[in-house]
């Protein structure tokens, strides 16, 4: 089970990390900074089909967004 808050706190962090705005990211994977915002707050979380895509644009492996150890 994956806890949308930590989800959107890796996510928040991988993005700070990198110097992207949620503008930045939520441009390169398509996707408004509403949706980035409502992400990193954990009141949804991102489509499994563009997981791969933020990731890349973070720089991390889907498995640290995930919390996967």
């Amino acid at each position: 089970m994956i806890d949308i808050g930590s989800l959107g706190k890796r996510i928040a962090d991988a993005r700070h990390d990198s110097g992207l705005t949620q503008k930045d990211l939520a441009d390169r994977v398509g996707v408004t900074a509403q949706a980035v915002s409502k992400w990193e707050r954990g009141g949804s979380c991102p489509d499994i089909s563009i997981l791969d895509e933020i990731a890349d644009t973070l720089g991390v492996s889907v498995s640290s967004l995930l919390g996967v150890k």
